[in-house]
């Protein structure tokens, strides 16, 4: 399968699922909107990830690949390829179908619980997955859930975690991907937001960096990965 991620930022990559592409023999490739490069024509793919990163879905003037970015995302589900969208690319997904994107009351930054919705688990894609996992979570913004698309999970700082659109879309608003090496990066690059972010879902640097879910949270994304993007 050719797959192609976009990434925002230089220190927000695929994370495993760059390590998950590499070990199944797929070819992954990818677009750095932040150094400038082109998006590749959607027929030259497969399946499309959209990784995360510090910029609104609105921020079109600051960021003027958004537009073409959402462009793109639009096309790729026109042509019924696989999306999956992580934090921001869940956002960017949920504004393409026409969902609400919009500032939360309080950030959520840290390991915290999550659940998965009962129909989420009785769906083939998740339904070996625990009820409640610990997962990361790093945003200030939320969605929607899209039009006829399947709610997915919930946390105490935000109820809406993710969905699931004509079995081919798929928008997380957490961090399965997350690698050591990826969240020390994030910190170090997310200083001046950690020290204004206040409430009750922020956690301090240290407390994040001692947290070892990673194996755990690995072994989920491998099985939906797995079963999302490997099963064509």
């Amino acid at each position: 399968m050719r797959i192609h991620y976009i990434q925002h930022v230089s220190f927000e990559n695929p994370g495993y699922i760059k390590t998950w592409a590499e070990e199944n023999g797929h070819i992954l490739t990818g677009t750095f909107l932040f150094d400038g490069q082109e998006l590749p024509s959607p027929q030259e793919i497969d399946a499309l990830v959209v990784m995360g990163g510090p910029m609104g879905v609105a921020d079109e003037e600051a960021y003027l690949w958004l537009r073409r970015e959402k462009a793109f995302i639009k096309e790729c589900i026109t042509l019924n390829k696989k999306v999956l969208g992580i934090c921001l690319g869940a956002q960017l997904i949920a504004d393409v179908l026409d969902a609400e994107v919009t500032p939360m009351p309080q950030k959520e930054i840290g390991w915290f619980p999550l659940k998965w919705t009962e129909k989420a688990i009785e769906h083939p894609l998740f339904h070996s997955f625990p009820k409640q996992q610990t997962v990361l979570h790093w945003h200030g913004d939320r969605f929607e859930i899209p039009k006829g698309a399947l709610p997915l999970a919930a946390s105490k700082g935000c109820n809406k975690q993710g969905f699931l659109w004509n079995e081919r879309v798929l928008g997380l608003q957490f961090h399965m991907e997350m690698t050591q090496e990826g969240l020390a990066a994030l910190i170090k690059n997310s200083t001046d937001e950690l020290a204004k972010a206040k409430g009750p879902f922020i956690q301090h640097a240290n407390t994040m960096l001692n947290k070892q879910l990673y194996t755990d949270n690995h072994q989920m994304m491998e099985q939906l990965l797995d079963r999302f993007l490997g099963s064509e």
